[in-house]
């Protein structure tokens, strides 16, 4: 009894050295799969730090032989949930404005006759500091500038200097696009050359095409962030038809293609598409049924915001809302005309004006795009002086009305100011509090 006692008592401490042995060599051996897990964490991190810096979107975590996923990629050492990345809004703002506009009294009083140069800078002395805080600041040129090479001229067939140019990019313009019926006012050559003088100035344009790749180029401008996509259209060229062998030299209204431009841009990087649309009826205080139709359809299509010009008064502004197929939604903006910012029409309404305004924020990390502020600050076109010598002034009424110091205008002229932004303001924003709903348009 004794003798088997002590055999199974030796067998027992042999059993017991083994387990210990065992579990030490476990312990001490290394876990190749601790540390594949570690690494694919940093990895991870790193790829997410990458998409967060470029708005792209992040790589998956990564997966084992196996093809499982690693869970480790999602935790830090600590075996704590890995941190999401803070929510954080970009912000840019928006200002428009309509027809910049050349008649022939607007030329004499700013021509230095030593230097035989024109300097138009005066236009836009009272409007600059509003327009020099937006971070995209639009206009719609209707005039040619082609500058010595023709007499310059006003109606019907405007021909204008190059200096009107400088003038806009120093009143804080860096948006000008070029689509609209005068466009071929000087035919090939000054279309060509007023894409050339905006170019040179460092303004963004659009509208007009020097080949047909350029036409098929998306245009974008990035600010603090966001991407702004842009592009410009016209009904017609006052009966002018274009070259037979460039029929892209100007941007024409074309459903399809306008369409097909709004998804390629947006697939280029747009966060937001914006479109002057030059069309409706001239001196009409409102939209005519084509000229709802086609800019809602737009918006449908994918367009966030349409820039409406050519009636040469103002129209109303709208706010739309598109649902997609799943339910999302998203928002649209038009104002189907923003008036003349600056000509010689006088009356019924054609020497008044808009700066338009829209906040976009782009909220991250979804990236989804939001229309805030809107605004619209009611201008005047201040003429001042005898033919030869007029003076003309973009007046921003709100500004001026406020300034009690402001002796320029008589009492007379600060009540017809007055009267003119009531009306104004009132008319512009007459369709915006109908709500819009529609459904957004398939994509091809």
């Amino acid at each position: 009894m004794n003798k088997h006692r002590f055999k199974f008592g030796k067998r027992f401490i042999y059993a017991m050295l083994v387990i210990l042995l065992l579990t030490a060599c476990g312990s001490l051996a290394p876990n190749p799969h601790a540390h594949q897990g570690q690494a694919a964490a940093l990895e991870a991190g790193e790829e997410k730090q990458t998409a967060e810096d470029t708005f792209e979107e992040a790589v998956p975590a990564s997966t084992d032989e196996t093809g499982q996923t690693d869970e480790t990629d999602t935790t830090s050492e600590a075996g704590e949930p890995a941190a999401e990345a803070e929510p954080y809004t970009l912000s840019g703002r928006l200002l428009a404005v309509g027809d910049i506009m050349m008649h022939s009294p607007q030329f004499p009083a700013y021509l230095n006759r030593k230097t035989g140069k024109y300097d138009f800078r005066g236009f836009f002395t009272n409007v600059k500091p509003i327009l020099k805080e937006a971070d995209w600041c639009w206009a719609n040129l209707e005039t040619p500038l082609l500058g010595g090479e023709k007499v310059y001229t006003g109606y019907p067939m405007f021909n204008a200097p190059p200096e009107l140019a400088d003038a806009l990019k120093d009143a804080g313009f860096n948006i000008v696009t070029a689509a609209n019926n005068h466009t071929l006012d000087r035919r090939e050559r000054g279309a060509l050359r007023t894409r050339e003088v905006l170019k040179d100035r460092g303004l963004v344009t659009k509208g007009i095409s020097a080949s047909l790749w350029e036409s098929k180029q998306p245009t974008l401008m990035d600010k603090n962030g966001i991407t702004m996509g842009i592009l410009a259209y016209t009904y017609g060229t006052n009966g002018i038809p274009l070259p037979k062998d460039k029929p892209y030299l100007v941007s024409l209204i074309d459903e399809k293609r306008m369409i097909e431009d709004i998804q390629k841009t947006r697939s280029a990087g747009a966060d937001v598409v914006a479109i002057a649309l030059h069309f409706g009826t001239e001196y009409d205080p409102n939209p005519n049924k084509e000229q709802i139709r086609l800019a809602r359809k737009l918006v449908q299509a994918g367009a966030d915001i349409i820039l409406g010009s050519h009636p040469h008064v103002l129209q109303p502004y709208e706010r739309l809302t598109v649902k997609d197929k799943h339910g999302q939604t998203r928002e649209g903006l038009i104002i189907y005309s923003l008036g003349n910012f600056i000509s010689n029409q006088r009356g019924d309404g054609k020497d008044v004006g808009v700066i338009f305004g829209v906040t976009i924020e782009k909220h991250m990390p979804e990236g989804t795009i939001e229309l805030k502020e809107i605004s619209a600050e009611p201008t005047w076109v201040h003429i001042n002086g005898p033919h030869e010598k007029r003076k003309y002034s973009v007046i921003p009424l709100s500004s001026v009305l406020k300034d009690k110091t402001d002796t320029r205008f008589t009492k007379q002229q600060r009540q017809q100011m007055s009267n003119l932004k009531q009306r104004a303001a009132r008319h512009v924003s007459s369709m915006s509090e109908v709500p819009v709903l529609l459904q957004a348009l398939p994509a091809h």
